[in-house]
């Protein structure tokens, strides 16, 4: 399983919006350039992280885009499932109806531990969590917290 380019800059748009305070109108091209993201490709992605109440698009010459939530509530298994859909490793796990074998196949339930146990770690996966850790993109942050 790879993560999709799409999430991957999901989550690159929300971690920079996070670093920069919840409720902080941040320019498109300010996080394109910051987070290497083609402008067009965050258009569309902003528009699904909308849609799923993460951000508000802001428009007009001051516009960009504002983190509606406290980057406390806000998971990585949110924000990949929100562009994504729900994550499965395998189609009998998605769709038991398409395998015969499911009810008994021994597989079958490797496959779904390992799609539990990832959607665990990515549940308890805060950007608060992750930003305190951070030093790429904002490298005060973690200098910060660990002064205190």
């Amino acid at each position: 399983m790879r993560l999709t380019r799409a999430a991957e800059y999901a989550v690159r748009c929300i971690v920079y919006l996070a670093g920069n305070g919840q409720g902080k109108v941040v320019g498109r091209v300010e996080i394109a350039k910051a987070m290497e993201i083609p402008e067009q490709f965050l258009g569309k992605i902003a528009q699904q992280l909308a849609r799923s109440g993460f951000i508000e698009i802001v428009q007009g010459a001051k516009g960009g885009y504002r983190l509606l939530l406290s980057p406390e509530k806000i998971t990585l298994l949110d924000v990949v499932e929100a562009v994504t859909g729900e994550i499965f490793l395998n189609d009998c796990v998605m769709r038991p109806e398409s395998c015969f074998r499911t009810s008994g196949c021994s597989i079958h339930r490797v496959w779904e531990k390992a799609r539990e146990q990832l959607r665990s770690t990515l549940r308890e996966a805060t950007f608060a969590k992750m930003l305190e850790k951070e030093t790429c993109i904002f490298p005060s942050i973690s200098s910060e917290s660990s002064e205190e």
